[in-house]
């Protein structure tokens, strides 16, 4: 197996650094080494109510850099040919697989799996994605933060409604903390008025952070296709993301167990194409798409009356199982959870319904 990357690793990546316990679990060994926090209570925020919750480990809190350069290195152990600093110039595909040309070099593979992102050649190369930017963030890192750090020991802080369409974040490292906003993309031009004014109610001086860096936040098309013949897409590259949180960890992850699982079945003679991938992303992705554009528009429209029945102590249990991947569908929900379930459901609609687009084939109109 061949690994190119143009980057020179350890490098660094934009992200706010937190692995959920559901993205962990899709990983086949342990990110102890790198992981620098590990945080169990998320403390809530809208406008002046707060509200502290979490029972178990809702996420390891990292940093891309690290991280990164451990999941190459742990790549190259397993037998990887990991080369970094190769820029990809173009790529072809046939019957028998794809062809890669980088620099001077031009290699051949029986399969292609293009994780290189939002801005990578892949998805452009083989007219694959149709991804759409629908949010952008932007962050940075306070150094030397002593007493939030003791404060954010063990919890991690999300304020809604401080973005159009989004949220402001605090998140807890080693020896910094990770501030950061995003929202909609048309809140681009004004995204660093946000960051300062989030810092100034959180009482962080804008002028502290280092490394400020923007980026932009993809998100696949209900009908955009992840994988043609012997090529497929995965992560950022395939605009797997949540579009309520902006994270996508879990969703590169489980991408790229699917994807190996695929190449795998290809590779052995069981399958001729990786056809069956994009549909088994689809079943796994398609409930926590619908239930997450579902909640972003209530939260964009009904504010306080979302921030109610998120913060409930029906309702969070719900959410906090989907964040630790003890659920994989709101749909399995029981009993005392489904009438707050099914407001937020009315909400969404009122609200337009974007996750309509994404929803189970065999999901009940709400």
């Amino acid at each position: 197996m061949l690994l190119l990357d143009r980057a020179r690793f350890p490098r660094v990546k934009p992200c706010g650094g937190g692995v959920t316990t559901r993205a962990y679990k899709q990983l086949p060994f342990s990110i102890d080494p790198v992981v620098e926090r590990v945080v169990g209570t998320a403390e809530l925020q809208l406008g002046s109510r707060t509200a502290a919750r979490g029972k178990g480990i809702l996420a390891y809190m990292t940093q891309r850099r690290r991280l990164d350069h451990f999941l190459a290195e742990k790549a190259a152990e397993a037998g990887a040919d990991f080369r970094d600093g190769v820029k990809v110039t173009a790529i072809e595909t046939d019957e028998r697989g794809a062809n890669v040309t980088a620099g001077a070099e031009r290699f051949h593979g029986s399969a292609l799996i293009g994780a290189d992102g939002v801005n990578g050649v892949t998805a452009r190369a083989l007219d694959l994605g149709g991804n759409r930017t629908v949010g952008v963030a932007l962050e940075g890192n306070l150094p030397n933060a002593k007493g939030d750090a003791e404060r954010f020991r063990e919890s991690f802080l999300v304020e809604f409604d401080c973005v159009p369409g989004g949220y402001g974040w605090i998140f807890p490292k080693g020896d910094h903390l990770n501030v950061g906003v995003g929202g909609w993309e048309a809140e681009g031009p004004r995204i660093r008025e946000h960051l300062a004014a989030f810092c100034r109610k959180h009482g962080v001086r804008v002028d502290a952070l280092e490394d400020i860096r923007g980026y932009r936040l993809p998100c696949r098309e209900p009908d955009s296709t992840l994988v043609r013949g012997r090529a497929l897409l995965v992560g950022d590259a395939a605009g797997l993301l949540d579009p309520l949180t902006g994270d996508g960890m879990f969703e590169a992850f489980l991408s790229g167990r699917l994807a190996a699982e695929a190449v795998g079945k290809l590779l052995a003679g069981e399958e001729e194409t990786l056809e069956t991938y994009g549909a088994r992303v689809t079943r796994h992705l398609a409930p926590l798409l619908w239930a997450s554009w579902s909640l972003k528009a209530s939260f964009d429209r009904f504010p306080r009356t979302t921030f109610a029945l998120v913060k409930s102590r029906v309702v969070w249990p719900v959410i906090e199982k989907l964040v630790t991947g003890e659920l994989s569908d709101v749909r399995a929900a029981r009993t005392i959870a489904r009438p707050p379930l099914k407001a937020l459901a009315l909400l969404a609609r009122a609200a337009g319904d974007p996750g309509q687009a994404y929803r189970p084939a065999d999901a009940p109109t709400p």
